[in-house]
């Protein structure tokens, strides 16, 4: 059984996907930019940026009833791989238990609306 989340606290999917598909006791999260939920505005500085990513993300795994304590796998999608090192000090900083997620790091030559970082995750419902 598959079923669509959907939340106003995370940005709206701008193209013919959803924010999450619940399928078994899986959850795929599209992949999250820096992007306010309620201005849409794109956050450029990649500390706060990652916090809005991450945000984003939290708020998704809430309305599907899950948390980051449950997320299996994460991709992360940077434009310059030099912010690395701030992009993981807050990525880990989510994972409060200390049980991280499988994961890869890619940079990428360009994301939606220009932005410097995209993550998508997979967790357990």
């Amino acid at each position: 059984m598959k079923k669509t989340i959907h939340t106003t606290k995370a940005p709206q999917a701008i193209g013919p996907y959803s924010q999450a598909v619940a399928a078994g006791n899986m959850l795929f999260i599209s992949g999250q930019i820096p992007a306010d939920p309620e201005t849409r505005e794109i956050i450029h500085e990649i500390d706060a940026a990652t916090h809005q990513v991450m945000k984003n993300l939290e708020a998704i795994l809430n309305e599907a009833g899950t948390s980051f304590s449950n997320v299996v796998k994460t991709s992360i999608f940077l434009k310059d791989m030099n912010d690395f090192a701030v992009v993981n000090e807050i990525y880990a900083s989510y994972f409060t238990d200390g049980s991280y997620p499988a994961r890869e790091t890619v940079q990428v030559a360009k994301l939606p609306a220009d932005v410097k970082i995209e993550i998508s995750m997979i967790a357990q419902l």
